[in-house]
């Protein structure tokens, strides 16, 4: 038999074990936080190339309910098309695009220079907007007084401007190197992930308790189909998105129509600020030529949003996802300022994530789960 003191002794124990083990949680917690911090270019960086090898992999299976191939056939036949687009899009409209980004660029800097200027003529401060060196004013709003013809450079000014001019260009090629980097990175994990998907989906269920399995296999498998279907619905958003702003800008007479139809596209990734941010830069190059046609871009991005939020979204992407629009919003807007840009791109398909397990585990546990528990 057990007595008082053996329970005392008992009980001490008990809770001297439950806080150290609460105390070893929360250090881990912790430093899971830590090193997500420290290292979230680069873990949204492997995120995308899953996300990647996700869309891959479910193209090929949609490839799959036409003909029946073997899955490495219908993978390489979907890459095969995809770079074939790209290919194609860059040989055949190479010099357009180059063309009409360098048009798009000048026309949104002389844009924002006539913001500018409009919003200072009518007492608004605009010291705290950054707008860089856009114009060629002095302080006080008259032209910058232009170089002397016949004053030479002393060796300071030569060797300051050679110093300027060679880290910028450091900072651009590095820039490049790393943007070209982490595409090839994306685009390797990609594929990897969609070669053997269930290779790595089974090495995931692996590092899970065994008596937890089962309700892993539960949970990976419903965040896959998840993401498959998101990601095959916002292709077909984008591509419309890019058809339709094309086509519009085109007939509305927009000489960037072409550009500006490919980055309203690449935006809608993004929901909400992506289709704002896009029909903003649509309707500043649209001023350019006149107020007739920024009007008509903005009758355009209204369209085009009533569109992607009306009819694309609810009719292809409702059995993708079911996210409050302000719940959402709310999370894209933290995830971009704690993240900056990736995490405002990666926002959706991380919520989305989320909600799957907080579904799972809100609904009642099946019977082969208590059974497996």
């Amino acid at each position: 038999m057990t007595g008082p003191a053996d329970n005392r002794l008992q009980a001490r124990t008990d809770l001297a074990w439950a806080i150290s083990v609460g105390g070893i949680g929360v250090v881990l917690f912790a430093a899971l936080l830590a090193f997500t911090w420290h290292f979230a270019a680069t873990l949204f960086l492997l995120f995308s190339g899953m996300l990647l090898g996700v869309a891959l992999n479910a193209m090929s299976n949609l490839l799959g309910r036409v003909v029946r191939l073997p899955h490495a056939l219908r993978l390489t036949t979907v890459c095969l098309v995809v770079a074939g687009l790209l290919s194609g899009i860059v040989f055949l409209g190479g010099t357009t695009i180059a063309q009409q980004t360098t048009a798009l660029s000048k026309t949104l800097k002389s844009q924002l220079v006539n913001v500018k200027g409009f919003l200072d003529q009518n007492g608004i401060d605009t010291s705290f907007f950054d707008f860089g060196t856009l114009s060629s004013t002095s302080d006080d709003g008259a032209p910058a007084p232009a170089a002397t013809p016949h004053a030479l450079p002393s060796a300071g000014t030569i060797a300051a401007s050679g110093g300027a001019i060679f880290s910028q260009s450091l900072k651009l090629i590095l820039g490049t190197a790393s943007a070209v980097g982490n595409f090839f990175i994306v685009l390797f994990l990609g594929i990897a992930f969609a070669t053997q998907p269930g290779v790595y989906r089974d090495g995931l269920l692996f590092m899970a308790p065994a008596r937890h399995r089962t309700r892993a296999i539960m949970i990976v498998d419903r965040i896959g189909e998840t993401l498959e279907r998101w990601l095959i619905a916002q292709i077909i958003t984008m591509v419309a998105v890019f058809l339709v702003t094309w086509i519009g800008l085109s007939i509305i007479g927009i000489q960037s129509s072409f550009i500006l139809g490919i980055q309203a596209g690449l935006l809608a990734f993004i929901p909400t600020v992506g289709a704002i941010l896009g029909g903003l830069i649509v309707v500043l190059a649209s001023l350019a030529s006149g107020w007739v046609a920024g009007f008509s871009a903005f009758i355009l991005f209204l369209g085009v949003h009533a569109l992607e939020s009306y009819v694309l979204t609810p009719i292809i992407q409702r059995q993708a996802l079911d996210i409050p629009p302000a719940t959402l919003f709310a999370f894209q807007i933290l995830l971009g300022v704690v993240f900056g840009i990736w995490g405002l791109a990666l926002a959706l398909p991380l919520m989305a994530i989320a909600k799957v397990m907080i579904d799972h585990f809100k609904a009642e546990p099946s019977p082969v789960a208590i059974a497996a528990g």
